[in-house]
């Protein structure tokens, strides 16, 4: 079985777990999609993310919500656990975070679609809900990011 994660590249999985200091893009890992033909969402909810108010070092705290419709790799979620967990000491507004997120995944997957979520606890009574997507240019997948993107947030 671990030759089996071994040849896919996959370190991290069945090993003793290792947490990094700071934001860390390059524990992020990937398997082969092996239905690439098919479109299907996978999801993953992060609802114990943390980061730090790059101004006041207060740590900040948020449901992070990943979906995407995969193409040829997709992410393996120990390393996406690892790879959130490194945001804990890490400075970042909200928003900059959720984009950081959805650019680090688009670099290492290069998804059909991919949307980004972060519902933040409010502080000072402020609640912050930034959302960024993708879609690969020129295919039916950007014209669902711009859809999804004008109707988001929308009642």
């Amino acid at each position: 079985m671990s030759n089996d994660r071994e040849q896919e590249g996959l370190t991290q999985l069945g090993r003793k777990t290792e947490y990094r200091s700071d934001y860390a893009p390059e524990v992020l890992e990937t398997f082969q999609n092996k239905h690439p033909e098919n479109d299907y969402w996978v999801q993953f909810n992060c609802p114990e993310f943390t980061s730090l108010c790059p101004i006041t070092g207060q740590p900040d705290f948020a449901e992070i919500k990943i979906m995407y419709l995969p193409d040829e790799k997709m992410v393996e979620s120990k390393s996406l656990k690892l790879y959130l967990f490194s945001f804990r000491n890490h400075g970042d507004f909200h928003e900059d975070c959720v984009n950081k997120i959805m650019k680090d995944l688009v670099r290492l997957m290069a998804p059909k679609y991919i949307e980004v979520t972060g519902l933040f606890t409010p502080r000072g009574g402020i609640s912050i809900y930034p959302f960024a997507n993708y879609g690969r240019p020129g295919t039916k997948y950007e014209k669902l990011a711009e859809e999804r993107l004008m109707s988001h947030g929308l009642v």
